[in-house]
């Protein structure tokens, strides 16, 4: 296994292929590398945050999702959306109500990213979103939407059902998908 200066090294040597394969051997190394990763996060060069970022996703450890959720409000986009994609790999409660807030975002990227995040976020992200949904017109509903439908998750069949009556017909779209992904609608029988 490398040793950790040498990973930095890469992570940080413009190379993007050495800088993934750093990025997935970080973690093997544990605190030094996350403590490591944790000040690089902080770094005044952007192209540095995004990878110190992207290493992060592969830590299960609770200031690594801390450091994920600070960084959507980074002053780069880029770097927010590193944020945003690695918090689908490595989900963390505290970003939820950042992502709700991208979810009607210009930046449809960010946008889409917010709501892999948030699909990828468990009970506390299908919560916020049945709750983001229950605002008659709020912008960002379809891309709430999909990621409800996405996250699969049975406790939103009552909001996907409610959501087949919207005005918005992506908005049924994925409340449609979402229902079917459950099972919901679907009839058996024997052949």
């Amino acid at each position: 296994m490398p040793d950790l200066a040498h990973l930095l090294r890469d992570l940080t040597g413009g190379d993007d292929a050495f800088a993934e394969q750093a990025a997935l051997s970080l973690p093997a190394h544990e605190q030094a590398a996350l403590d490591a990763l944790l000040t690089l996060s902080q770094s005044p060069q952007p192209n540095q945050r995004w990878w110190a970022l992207r290493a992060l996703a592969g830590f299960p450890q609770p200031p690594a999702g801390k450091a994920l959720a600070a960084a959507l409000a980074d002053s780069e986009p880029d770097v927010r959306s590193c944020a945003a994609l690695a918090l689908t790999q490595r989900p963390e409660p505290a970003a939820i109500p950042a992502l709700i807030s991208m979810l009607h975002r210009e930046d449809s990227l960010l946008s889409r990213l917010a709501g892999d995040a948030l699909a990828a976020g468990g009970a506390p992200a299908v919560a916020a979103l049945t709750q983001f949904l229950q605002q008659p017109e709020a912008a960002g509903q379809a891309e709430a939407a999909r990621a409800l439908a996405l996250a699969g998750d049975k406790n939103s069949i009552p909001t996907l059902m409610n959501l087949l009556e919207s005005e918005s017909t992506l908005v049924q779209y994925w409340a449609g998908e979402g229902l079917a992904k459950l099972g919901v609608g679907m009839t058996f029988f024997k052949p």
